[in-house]
């Protein structure tokens, strides 16, 4: 993982460590299930307060990049496969939906075609 923070941008050192993560995850560069380094130890490479670190690690999650995993870490989330389960049940709903099925025929067709 490659991050830098330049404090003579002007933009906050945790907006820099944030999108710096995000462009990497979005790019592909980190995959889902890499380990983040531990928020003291990335703030100390980068030298800024652990809680700039920890602040980019919370946005992140709650935008749902990553994942923290408690005493195990924080994680790259899966957000392709995320993403692409929730279009494909999207789709789905859209054409049950169009064939005037309710919630309860369109979950046992799926219930169905998963064999259970």
């Amino acid at each position: 993982m490659k991050l830098s923070v330049d404090p003579s941008t002007g933009v906050p050192p945790f907006e820099q460590v944030r999108e710096g993560i995000r462009s990497q995850v979005d790019s592909g560069t980190l995959e889902p299930g890499f380990r983040l380094p531990p928020v003291r130890s990335l703030a100390t490479s980068l030298d800024v307060a652990a809680n700039t670190v920890a602040r980019a690690y919370k946005e992140l999650e709650a935008l749902g990049v990553v994942e923290t995993r408690g005493r195990a870490g924080t994680f790259v989330a899966g957000r392709g496969v995320s993403s692409a389960v929730r279009s494909a049940a999207s789709t789905y709903v859209s054409s049950v939906r169009s064939l005037g099925l309710s919630d309860d025929e369109a979950l046992d067709a799926v219930r169905h075609a998963l064999g259970h």
